[in-house]
């Protein structure tokens, strides 16, 4: 059970990192970013999308780990 515990924690400190990081990417986005290139989109897009699909990700994981922590906490109830 304390190595659940651990592992949500873990899973929801990276589930912030990444979003933190996804900000920051955000933040930096320029005119240049927004107006395209006509050969498909900026790379900060595309960093973008990778950090939006890690971060869905590891909310996945965090929200699997909690459910393991009260499925084992009712059948011991």
């Amino acid at each position: 059970m304390f190595f659940l515990a651990i592992l949500l924690v873990a899973a929801m400190f990276a589930t912030l990192f990444v979003l933190i990081k996804g900000l920051v990417n955000m933040a930096g986005t320029t005119s240049q970013d927004l107006e395209g290139h006509g050969d498909g989109p900026s790379p900060r897009a595309l960093k973008s999308q990778k950090l939006m699909q890690q971060r869905i990700l590891l909310q996945a994981v965090a929200i699997a780990v909690a459910a393991i922590i009260l499925f084992v906490m009712s059948a011991k109830g």
